[in-house]
């Protein structure tokens, strides 16, 4: 089992196809355990291995304040950073899917060492928007 950090293939060609809408399509991002595969090669949204504990449901979190833009040649996008509060959870990474359309998957994350919160917050702070660093991008 392994979660490898990695934009969906599914997710270039669904772009290509105009399947994916990112501007007005509900974005959710779920929890994994180390349990997990998932990588470039995920295609959907599944509840195997999904993270179980008091504050986190599952599916996860609806993402907020997706913002496309442009830095240099490369397309981004952001999103507003999302948290369970009062949470019990352990997690070792994240997928970014599409809830609008089938449960697509977009984006896998690793977090390269499980991540816990015990009776707290659990934040993913998505790092800055820009050519290098930004979790969605084109180039």
């Amino acid at each position: 089992m392994a979660i490898t950090q990695s934009m969906c293939t599914s997710f270039k060609a669904e772009i290509l196809g105009g399947i994916q809408d990112l501007d007005s399509d509900t974005l959710k991002i779920a929890l994994y355990t180390s349990s997990a595969t998932l990588n470039a090669t995920t295609t959907a949204y599944t509840t195997t291995n999904e993270v179980v504990g008091t504050g986190y449901t599952a599916g996860g979190n609806v993402l907020t304040g997706a913002t496309i833009s442009t830095s240099g040649t490369t397309a981004i996008v952001d999103f507003d950073n999302t948290q369970w509060v009062g949470s019990s959870i352990t997690a070792r990474g994240a997928l970014i899917y599409n809830s609008s359309k089938a449960n697509r998957a977009i984006a896998v994350l690793d977090f390269g060492e499980d991540k816990t919160s015990n009776a707290g917050t659990f934040i993913i702070q998505f790092p800055t928007a820009d050519a290098s660093n930004a979790i969605v991008r084109i180039s």
